[in-house]
């Protein structure tokens, strides 16, 4: 399979079948779109794009939780691990999505992160899923530079 991605002027990307994710439930308010590619600019390895391969305008951005100093401890409900096909808990690869928060600065905005629904991705099946947090306990370490 080949894709566009517009955002990035590429044009016939091969992505092959081990570069295919599935989201079996989608993401919030895309629930249609299921199947992603995971991407990074090259020499830019801390942010990844998630794009859609069902909607070539729609793409994410998202990185690693312990680059924005964020370590979670999520608990999955045995339907969770079985969606995912999750066997060993090692497998289990967490990255958080970006966004610019256009609601506190029009025109611009701030980049911001949705910790509150990390994706959570089962590495050797490329099965994931969006983990909403309803209870979230979080303390912060603030260090001097």
């Amino acid at each position: 399979m080949k894709i566009d991605i517009d955002q990035f002027n590429l044009k016939d990307i091969p992505v092959s079948p081990d570069r295919v994710f599935t989201f079996p439930a989608g993401l919030g308010g895309f629930e249609e779109n299921k199947r992603y590619t995971l991407f990074h600019e090259e020499g830019k390895p801390t942010v990844f794009w998630l794009q859609s391969l069902d909607d070539k305008d729609l793409c994410f951005s998202v990185v690693p939780p312990d680059l924005l100093n964020i370590e979670y401890q999520i608990e999955l409900s045995q339907e969770e691990t079985d969606l995912l096909e999750l066997k060993d808990p090692a497998d289990a690869v967490v990255v958080v999505i970006l966004y610019r928060d256009e609601a506190t600065q029009p025109g611009g905005g701030k980049i911001a992160a949705n910790t509150r629904s990390p994706l959570v991705i089962n590495g050797k099946t490329r099965i994931g899923m969006q983990k909403i947090l309803r209870d979230v306990e979080s303390s912060f370490v603030v260090r001097a530079r």
